[in-house]
């Protein structure tokens, strides 16, 4: 579970970016002051514009960021206060993760594995389980480096993956991806909610949104502007479809 309360993000302004924004302030309020819950079972989805927040949002969740204030509990334990124990529980998926040029997908997941400590007799039923779903086992010895963008990220997917983690971060996911590589990552995301994780992703393709999630928070300009289960948004929306009710909430 994923419990946010009064979560707020600061960033420091030097004098060039205050004069590019034509600013006096000395700080940018990224994330203003937003609380929200994902539980066990279900797929939260956080909606936004570029800009809104999102990503400051899920890096805070992630432990990457520290928040200015607020609080975050991740699978019971507070994340601010004990990020490192919270991180033992995070898989978090994000397109802009790097990888291990040099290493092949075998050696940089076997890394992983030995970072996080999973046990050496649930290390291989981990790896055949991600290999299989994600169809990884005709490049699996060559060097990361030589891969192509899709295969790339069925690799970072199995590096987020084969702890097992009880909380799945996805930071736009399927951005950029093949067709078929993006119904892989749909497949996981289920396959995680099947298997009562908790699981929290952003998106900007309203066809994903309303294929998964069962709640979900639309940000704009750091605050929360909708909360709710995804059958109140279809059932209450004011517009035809949910990429015009997502419009009008944000330009609200």
């Amino acid at each position: 579970m994923i419990k946010v309360n009064a979560l707020t993000k600061d960033f420091p302004l030097s004098r060039q970016q205050r004069k590019e924004l034509n600013t006096e302030d000395k700080i940018a309020r990224a994330v203003d002051n937003i609380s929200f819950e994902c539980h066990p079972g279900k797929v939260f989805s956080l909606l936004g514009p570029n800009g809104a927040g999102k990503t400051t949002t899920l890096r805070m969740l992630s432990t990457i960021f520290t928040p200015t204030s607020g609080t975050i509990e991740i699978a019971g334990i507070d994340a601010v206060k004990y990020p490192q124990e919270a991180r033992k529980k995070i898989g978090f998926l994000t397109g802009s993760t790097g990888l291990y040029a040099r290493l092949t997908p075998v050696e940089l997941i076997d890394y992983f594995a030995s970072l996080y400590g999973v046990p050496k007799n649930e290390l291989e039923s981990r790896k055949k389980y991600l290999f299989d779903l994600l169809n990884m086992h005709d490049f699996l010895g060559k060097r990361i480096g030589k891969l192509s963008t899709g295969m790339k990220q069925k690799v970072s997917i199995c590096r987020t993956m084969i702890h097992d983690p009880e909380v799945v971060v996805f930071d736009e996911p399927t951005s950029g991806l093949d067709v078929i590589t993006a119904e892989n990552i749909i497949k996981l995301i289920r396959d995680c909610k099947d298997q009562n994780k908790t699981v929290i992703f952003s998106s900007h393709i309203m066809s994903e949104v309303d294929l998964l999630c069962d709640d979900l928070a639309i940000i704009h300009k750091g605050k929360i502007k909708h909360e709710g289960s995804m059958l109140d948004f279809r059932t209450t929306m004011q517009e035809s479809n949910l990429t015009a009710e997502f419009i009008r909430i944000v330009q609200s």
